[in-house]
């Protein structure tokens, strides 16, 4: 229990740690989306069109992806390995952002009949 105690006062001492001059507060987002499906794979076009359709309107100042091969435990316990593909999004730290990188990943699911997408989200600062 000590040890969560100090874990999570060092998360919190992190989080309200300031930028430096000339940077901004923002949430930098990873989402990782297998291409695994009940009716085969994921075809890069359907990927392409995916950002097309959904990612570029949501995030139209730009976004960052790259193809990655994972390894993950379904709900049933089984291991599954498959080619994905990583979405780093940079954001402000806003309602907005949020809800657009839950209706990202929501999208996929239900389109590409995946179990699941990972989220990892972490606050940095930057300057552009």
């Amino acid at each position: 229990m000590v040890c969560l105690s100090v874990m999570l006062s060092a998360c919190a001492a992190t989080a309200k740690q300031a930028c430096a001059p000339g940077e901004q507060r923002i949430v930098s987002d990873m989402v990782y989306f297998g291409t695994a499906r009940p009716t085969g794979t994921v075809a890069p076009e359907e990927w392409d069109d995916f950002l097309r359709t959904e990612v570029t309107p949501r995030f139209a100042q730009g976004f960052t992806v790259w193809r990655a091969n994972g390894q993950w435990r379904t709900a049933d316990g089984s291991i599954v390995r498959e080619a994905s593909y990583v979405l780093s999004l940079v954001h402000p730290d806003d309602e907005a952002s949020d809800a657009a990188v839950g209706a990202i990943r929501e999208r996929y699911r239900a389109r590409f009949e995946q179990e699941s997408t990972l989220r990892v989200r972490h606050a940095a600062c930057a300057s552009f």
